[in-house]
């Protein structure tokens, strides 16, 4: 544990999961004191704190303790239980002087209201990156989304970069948007790769197979979309205006309706926002039943 920071705030975690335990154990590398690590009261989810709190250097408990010294209230916990917490920590203790912040992407700081009412500052601090378990947590480079008081904003930001991140600010009525667009950046694409499984099926390859065959291709286009651009990382029959190949991989997955329903729509907005031959052959022949 790193030697604590001096004039920081002390931290409290409420919810020991992936992002939890991910922002604890950053924090707490980086010099900052964590007070608490709160759970839900099951024995899985206190034996899954108090496993957290021992990393940190914190207080594994069930609830928020009415005399916690801590200064700020980092809640991260699924999206449909914050107002619920919000609610229920705003009677447990004395919010004057103090801030809490929660962790979604899709909601604006105004959920923790009854705590802003209570006297706290709030503010929501989002990070733009996936968490599993098992990986060692790295926020260096992360984009932060912040939005709340422009107090909290101050201090969550520059908790932000003292972590590597990179914070920025977003507007409360646009986080759904913005939200989306992180949907569309990670599990979405996931669930790309899962359907290129599928369709490798009907080549007769296996799964695991399938991931290893397409790992250099898609870590190839990806890295070409960043360096240069998705117009110059896109490339295959449609950029070449291949109507004969796209009639070919239309037939082979009518096999499956579902595969083919997906490619139709990717390519469809291929034709849209892509360099596309033969554009008007291609989406007439993609619009056929």
């Amino acid at each position: 544990m790193a030697p604590q920071r001096k004039h920081s705030p002390e931290i409290s975690i409420i919810g020991p999961g992936t992002l939890g335990s991910a922002l604890a154990s950053s924090l707490s590398q980086n010099g900052y004191r964590i007070g608490e690590i709160v759970s839900r009261s099951d024995a899985q989810s206190l034996r899954q704190a108090r496993s957290l709190a021992k990393q940190a250097g914190a207080t594994a408990v069930s609830q928020i303790s009415r005399n916690s010294s801590a200064e700020l209230v980092w809640i991260c916990v699924p999206d449909d239980l914050i107002a619920t917490v919000a609610g229920e920590i705003s009677a447990r203790a004395d919010w004057r002087d103090k801030m809490v912040l929660h962790s979604s992407g899709a909601l604006g700081s105004d959920v923790l209201l009854p705590l802003k009412k209570a006297g706290a500052l709030i503010a929501s601090a989002h990070p733009l990156m996936s968490f599993v378990r098992d990986l060692k947590p790295d926020f260096f480079g992360v984009p932060f989304a912040l939005e709340g008081d422009a107090k909290a904003l101050t201090i969550a930001g520059a908790i932000v970069r003292s972590l590597g991140a990179k914070p920025f600010r977003i507007e409360r009525q646009l986080k759904a948007a913005y939200h989306a667009f992180g949907f569309f950046s990670s599990p979405l694409l996931v669930a790309l790769i899962a359907t290129a499984q599928q369709v490798a099926g009907l080549a007769g390859l296996e799964e695991r197979q399938a991931l290893e065959l397409m790992e250099p291709i898609v870590r190839r286009t990806i890295d070409n979309c960043f360096r240069q651009s998705p117009n110059m990382a896109f490339s295959g029959p449609l950029r070449r205006g291949d109507i004969k190949t796209i009639s070919k991989h239309l037939k082979v997955l009518s096999q499956r309706p579902e595969l083919l329903a997906v490619y139709r729509a990717l390519s469809e907005i291929a034709i849209r926002e892509l360099p596309v031959g033969n554009a008007a052959q291609a989406r007439e022949l993609l619009g056929e039943e």
